[in-house]
Formats: structure tokens, sequence, C-alpha cells
């Protein structure tokens, strides 16, 4: 590397351990019990909502079935998306969000044809992030620090939140992201640089993330490739988003979030360029914004702030604070779960460039202070988040009434046909059966699972639920099953 290095690069750094090296040493056994017992848990989380039917329609049965197709070496069809958007049931994943690294998952299918897959897949997604983090750590302020933040990143308030919202693509995320960081940190660019380009077949914005790295390189002296990185990140959202989306059959309008800054991504930034302060003031207007913004760089004690490595997640981050979509700026679900590596190893590079501004590089309690410090953070926040579930036993029982019922409705529909579920029963039909969300706007399908006692996305009463249940026995179904609210209807004449 050249120019201004992170941190690390100090004195009393312990010498760089290869990778191969972590796994022959003694700390193979920590660092894996470490990662074993993360993914052990992050799939409970979500094997147990998909079990007791806490899971949904969107989005795991939206992956579920374009990994599916993937496995059985046809196109990613997404029937559940495709109809929700009104483009018929051939409707390609790959047109809603550029992921083809979703393909890279077809050999769970292999193994077990179901969403519990998906669910075991992210789950070790998520934990082999950690022997990464841990490396880059330990580089930097020592072995006792490197364990403690590799806790700190297992309990993190943003992979607890994704994993408990179904599976997304950002699962591919944190472990790319600590390979871009780490191995560029190690000198390693060939593997820092693949990994940096893998991000670009998870989603049409990663291409943000990459600027971000650009960002990064040029201001610590990497200028040439920075520049070749930002032409890299630019291109490949440009690409995505302009020309493959819609050649696949979507619509770049999709998810434009910005119309209260103009229609399209050049009037946005001209009405930026017009009120500077205003575009300042934008990401904190809004109090949930503010207080997301605060989580996110809390639990490394603020100091990612000291960091040019904060400048990878900034485009992200700027992505989600500008939009009008309030979902993106909540703590809750899968967004922060992009740039949660990126931040924590900010925070490790930031305290050691404020020890050596401190002129303190060699001061070891203080280095390990605050990996205590962050982990302590994360272990307080852990209750909460979704994480906190694990150690309540009412998480695993979920309503056994409700359980009961939809385990009983769900059996009532045959395999092989077309259905349109109610949120929370999709998934456990899925494996057998081309799921649709049921919504107030009617597909057609031969069979339909309506839950008339509760809340449903998008529905939102149960008596809407009701209501449309009413208008499709007018319309010739017959109920064939009722208990607890759920009712399964079949069309006469078909299915």
């Amino acid at each position: 590397m050249t120019g201004d290095a992170p941190a690390g690069e100090t004195e009393a750094a312990p010498a760089t351990p290869s990778l191969w090296k972590l796994w022959l040493s003694d700390h193979r056994l920590g660092v894996g019990l470490i990662a074993l017992l993360s993914a052990t848990a992050y799939a409970a989380v979500g094997l147990v909502k998909l079990a007791t039917f806490r899971a949904s329609v969107f989005d795991l049965v939206i992956f579920d079935q374009t990994v599916r197709n993937y496995a059985h070496f046809r196109p990613p069809y997404a029937p559940a998306v495709g109809a929700i958007h009104g483009r018929g049931l051939d409707y390609l994943q790959l047109a809603d969000h550029f992921s083809p690294a979703y393909a890279l998952l077809a050999p769970f299918y292999w193994v077990h044809d179901g969403p519990e897959s998906l669910v075991v897949a992210q789950a070790l997604l998520f934990a082999a992030a950690i022997p990464f983090v841990w490396l880059f750590t330990r580089r930097v302020l020592g072995t006792g620090p490197a364990y403690l933040v590799a806790v700190a990143y297992a309990l993190s308030w943003p992979v607890a939140q994704a994993i408990a919202f179904d599976v997304h693509e950002v699962m591919f995320v944190p472990l790319l992201t600590s390979i871009m960081i780490e191995r560029y940190h190690a000198g390693r660019s060939l593997p820092a640089f693949a990994a940096m380009g893998g991000l670009l077949l998870v989603k049409e914005d990663m291409g943000l993330m990459v600027i971000g790295f650009a960002l990064y390189l040029f201001v610590t002296g990497d200028r040439f490739r920075g520049v070749c990185c930002a032409a890299i990140g630019v291109g490949g959202v440009l690409l995505a988003r302009g020309a493959l989306i819609p050649m696949l059959g979507g619509s770049a309008d999709d998810f434009w979030a910005y119309g209260h800054l103009g229609p399209d991504v050049p009037g946005a930034l001209l009405t930026l360029l017009r009120d500077p302060v205003a575009a300042i003031l934008l990401p904190f207007s809004d109090e949930a914004k503010v207080d997301t913004l605060f989580l996110m760089a809390w639990p490394t004690l603020l100091l990612c702030l000291l960091s040019p490595l904060s400048l990878v997640a900034l485009p992200h981050v700027l992505e989600r604070m500008l939009a009008d979509r309030a979902l993106w700026w909540q703590a809750d679900f899968q967004y922060n779960a992009f740039t949660v590596v990126i931040l924590l190893c900010a925070g490790v590079d930031g305290l050691a460039r404020l020890l050596r501004r401190l002129r303190r590089p060699d001061d070891r309690p203080l280095r390990l202070a605050w990996a205590f410090g962050a982990c302590v953070v994360a272990v307080t926040l852990v209750p909460r988040f979704a994480l906190d579930q694990l150690y309540h036993p009412d998480f695993y029982r979920g309503d056994q009434v409700k359980v009961a019922a939809a385990r009983e409705a769900v059996a009532k529909v045959p395999a092989g046909v077309v259905v349109e579920a109610a949120n929370s029963v999709g998934p456990a039909l899925s494996a057998r059966t081309t799921v649709l969300l049921w919504t107030g706007q009617p597909h057609g399908a031969p069979w339909v699972v309506a839950d008339t006692a509760r809340w449903e996305f998008p529905f939102g009463s149960a008596e809407e639920q009701a209501a449309q249940v009413g208008r499709l026995e007018a319309e010739g179904y017959r109920r064939v099953f009722e208990r607890d609210g759920y009712v399964v209807l079949r069309s006469s004449g078909r299915g």
C-alpha cells in the first residue's frame, strides 16, 4: 500500500498473520468457536420464526423461489414479486434487484430444497466475517482486543435485525467487506479487489460502496487505484440500474425514492447543489434518522468517525438518509447490516489513529479498554434488538393456537398448485407450491389461504381480509377449511 496507511501499521502492531497461519495457530479454536456459536444463534432465530409462522412471503418466499430456480438450472423467476408488480409469474428476480450472487446458494438446495436452506446459508455467511474482523483487529490492536471486537460484531444489532427479518442479499456484504478491508490492510490486493468486485453482484446499488472504498483509497494516498475503483463503482451502478434491470424486465423507477429532490439522478443532484446547507441537514432532518446514525456509530464509542475507513460506508448511508422512504432510515430491518463491518473496522482504526495522535501507540491497556467498551455496548444493546428473543422460552413456542391452526391450513393445500397466501403463511408452502402474496388484488390463483383474525401485510386489518374472502366466495370460491381465523379457499373447477 501507499500513502497514509491504516493506523495498524505502527511499531507496536503485532506481526501480520496470514490467513493460512490463522487456521494453524492456537487461535483457530477460539475464533472458530465464536463463529460457530454465532452461526448457530443466527440460524436458530430464522428457523424458529419460520417454524412458528413468523417469517413472511416478503421477502423469504421471493428469494426461496429465486434460489430454487437457480438450483434446478432455470432462470431465477420470482412469481411472488412479479405478481405484486403486475408483471407476471415469469418475472425475474434480477429485474427487481440485481443480485446474481444468490446463484451461489444453489448447492444448499441440493441438500435441502426449502427456505430453511436460505436461513442456514445466511447464518453461515454472517458468521464467516468473524475471522476477517478478528485478523484486522489483531493486526491493529492486538490479540485480546481482537477477540472482544469479534464478539462485538457477533452480537451487533445490525446483524441481529437482519437475521430476524427473513433473508436478504445483505447476507453477502459483511463477509465481502471484511475481506476487502482486511486483505487490503494486509497488503494482499488481489483478494481485496476481488471481494470489492463481488459486491457488484450483490445488489444494484453496491457500486456506491465501491465508490466509498475508492474515496478511502484516494484520501489514504492510493490515488490511482482509488480513481480506478471510483470508475468501476459508477460504471457498476449505471450498468445495473440503467441497462441490466430494464433489459431484464424491471424498471429503474421501482426504487427511486428521491421524488422530493427530483424526478431522476441529475435533477436530484441539481436540487442538492442549489441549497447545499439544506442538503447537509437532510440526513438529520428526522428523529429516526438521527437515532439510526447514532446507533451506527455508538458501538465503536464514536471512534469510527476518526477513521477514513468510514468513507467506505458514506455513500450507502447517504443513499438511505436522503431518501423519502421512512423504512430505509430505521434501525429495524436489514439495511444497517450493509455497513456494520465497515464501521466496526473504522472504530478499530480510529482508536489506533487517536493513540498515535496522543503519542501513545503502545498503550495496550487503552486498546483493551476500548475493545472491552465496544463489547459491552454490543451486549447492552442485545435486549433492545432481535437476539434478545433467544433467551425467552416463549419465542420458541410462539402462539401455539395460531401455529396449530396454520399448520392444519397449509396441509389442506396440495403440492404443485398456485396459491395466494397470507404473508406469514406463504413460507410454509413455498417448498411445494407456487406462492403469491394474498392481497386486495386477486391474481386468479386456484387456492387461497387467508388470515381473517390478525393484521397482515399488505392488507392491514383482519376485517379487510374477511371482506375479500366474502368477495371471492361470491365469485365461486368455496371454503375447504376454517380455524382460528385461517380460511382456505378453493376455486370451483380449478386447482
